[in-house]
């Protein structure tokens, strides 16, 4: 099962923190929440610590 997440990111579109759900990858050896910006539809990227 895909790990989730759901909280907040920056936006840079909207140049606002927006909450968000996405789901959580690895990549460059980096977890990242990536995800859909609820307002304007930007995808939203935000690093998350090591497991």
């Amino acid at each position: 099962m895909a790990e989730t997440y759901k909280g907040d990111a920056y936006c840079v579109k909207c140049k606002e923190k927006r909450e968000f759900e996405g789901n959580v990858e690895v990549t460059n050896g980096r977890r990242m929440a990536k995800g859909i910006c609820p307002v304007c539809g930007t995808k939203l990227n935000r690093i998350l610590g090591k497991a």
